[in-house]
């Protein structure tokens, strides 16, 4: 009886590996080096093809450039991706830690200018990245949701509940803002999912307006592609935004933009950028009538991201010496994320537009803290901006994991 050893091979049949075979493996092993080549090379020819240039550097904690009389140092290090902050009712710093999902507190109870502690008052959500407080209760926006929190004394979530839920999820622009309007009503920004494309979702490339308990949502503004900073000005009331421009049109078009929020409004995109450039794609000679123009036009893929107004009605608590900025240096204060799509690297830091005594712009964006970029590598990206009680200007820094707190001495 034949057993599978001592079989022999039927006439005119041959065992291997034909050269066809050979010949096919040796491809494919080609087609699979070749593949990991482009993979690791993927950003190298990217940058070829586009113009584009990819910043690196390690993250770290760096000495600021500021002006004279200005001084920074790390109120708080070691935080994973922190986004937006925000100051709570008794002064307490609060951040959206990304990477963490979670919420955190950072009390500075000796008011010594430094954290004494990081707590975590809630964690397990949804990429939260933005957080405002509104009548003793915090709003956190995440990916999907915004999500509404009552604390007690101690920072202890005592009730929790989403009030606007399935917000649209993924793209480009996972990222959501939410602030609570002068108006009372809530107002959540919803980036795009793309560069440049016609939406077909009504939520997108959008500011929605709810009220506080996330009923009768209703689409507030449209046309902005990414407006991730909102803050309310305080010298008028208006809400203020941020706008993230389109790539892929060259290294300083279109500008990068600050708006005020008006109901109904149009702002453009994908057809009409900073209120005055058609696009080349998408757009016709009509594509810019009736568009709302930018307050402030500033330095193309700067990456505007946080906001904050910087105003004498601050409330000092004495930490450490720090006094009011001086009236030169009240206005608005702008955090640039920083570029990816431009030959030379730009953005990386804060910036400073000059405000009127009524909050309308004076003059355009100019640096404040530098430091971040040094050449082609960057050891920080400032994303959120707060002022706190004791006058010092508060920078969020997702790369390094920092919180800044800049003060001045005069």
């Amino acid at each position: 009886m034949d057993t599978s050893e001592n079989k022999v091979p039927a006439a005119g049949k041959r065992s291997g590996l034909r050269p066809w075979h050979i010949a096919l493996i040796v491809v494919l092993i080609l087609l699979l080096i070749g593949g990991g080549i482009l993979a690791s090379k993927w950003r190298t020819i990217d940058s070829l093809l586009t113009g584009t240039h990819y910043v690196g550097g390690d993250a770290a904690t760096v000495p600021l450039t500021l002006p004279p009389g200005f001084h920074a140092s790390a109120f708080y290090s070691g935080l994973s991706g922190p986004r937006m902050i925000t100051f709570s009712p008794d002064g307490t710093l609060f951040v959206a830690e990304r990477y963490a999902k979670s919420i955190i507190a950072l009390p500075d109870r000796d008011h010594s200018g430094k954290a004494s502690e990081r707590i975590v008052v809630v964690s397990g959500l949804d990429d939260p990245t933005s957080l405002d407080f509104h009548a003793g209760q915090l709003y956190v926006g995440e990916g999907s949701r915004i999500t509404r929190f009552t604390l007690d004394k101690d920072y202890k979530v005592t009730e929790r509940k989403v009030i606007v839920p399935n917000l649209p999820v993924g793209g480009n622009h996972s990222t959501r803002t939410v602030l609570v309007g002068p108006d009372n009503y809530l107002y959540v920004s919803i980036g795009s999912t793309c560069n440049n494309c016609v939406e077909q979702n009504p939520q997108r490339a959008t500011v929605w307006r709810y009220n506080l308990d996330g009923s009768n949502g209703r689409l507030y503004a449209r046309g902005l592609r990414n407006a991730v900073g909102m803050s309310i000005n305080p010298w008028n009331q208006q809400i203020w935004v941020t706008n993230n421009g389109r790539d892929l049109l060259g290294d300083d078009v279109p500008p990068e933009t600050v708006y005020h929020l008006v109901d109904g409004a149009n702002y453009g995109w994908p057809f009409c950028h900073a209120g005055t450039i058609i696009d080349p794609d998408l757009g016709n000679s009509d594509s810019c009538k009736g568009v709302t123009q930018p307050l402030v036009r500033m330095q193309a893929h700067s990456a505007p991201l946080g906001l904050a107004f910087y105003d004498t009605q601050q409330q000092d608590q004495g930490t450490q010496g720090a006094k009011p900025f001086p009236q030169q240096d009240q206005g608005l204060f702008v955090a640039f994320h920083g570029s990816w799509n431009r030959s030379v690297p730009t953005g990386y830091k804060v910036v400073f537009i000059p405000l009127t005594a009524h909050g309308q712009v004076a003059d355009k964006a100019q640096d404040f803290a530098t430091g971040f970029l040094k050449g082609n590598d960057a050891s920080g990206r400032p994303v959120g901006l707060a002022v706190g009680p004791d006058h010092a200007l508060y920078v969020s820094d997702d790369k390094a994991g920092t919180i800044y707190r800049i003060w001045y001495a005069g």
